[in-house]
């Protein structure tokens, strides 16, 4: 939980690199809070307003996070856009955030592992 509130806490920041655990402990919690809004919806259609709050209120810090991740591999932002080409670009961003870290400093900062180990 304390990943996710990480997250949070750094809400538009697109700098920086962020390690494994961070990025897919975010995505744990945020499934997670999907699924129970989704319950809650009103009359079952799976879109009530708690569910769409949260998703207004969460997909910046789910994009920064997935930026910052992409940093911490050593790609840029921009490669998210990888995504736009049909299947394939959904299987190498996978394998990108399931990627080690690169080792050492890189041009968005110090390993995030360095500085906590």
């Amino acid at each position: 939980m304390n990943w996710y509130l990480k997250v949070l806490k750094q809400y538009a920041d697109f700098s920086g690199r962020a390690r494994r655990k961070e990025y897919w402990m975010f995505q744990l919690f945020d499934v997670i809070f999907i699924i129970v809004a989704m319950i809650f919806a009103i009359k079952g259609t799976g879109y009530g307003p708690l569910f769409v709050l949260y998703v207004i209120a969460t997909r910046i810090p789910a994009l920064a996070v997935t930026v910052r991740r992409l940093h911490d591999v050593g790609k840029s932002g921009w490669m998210l856009l990888i995504v736009l080409i049909p299947f394939l670009g959904w299987i190498w961003l996978l394998v990108l955030m399931v990627t080690d870290s690169q080792k050492g400093t890189n041009k968005w900062g110090q390993n995030p592992k360095e500085m906590t180990a």
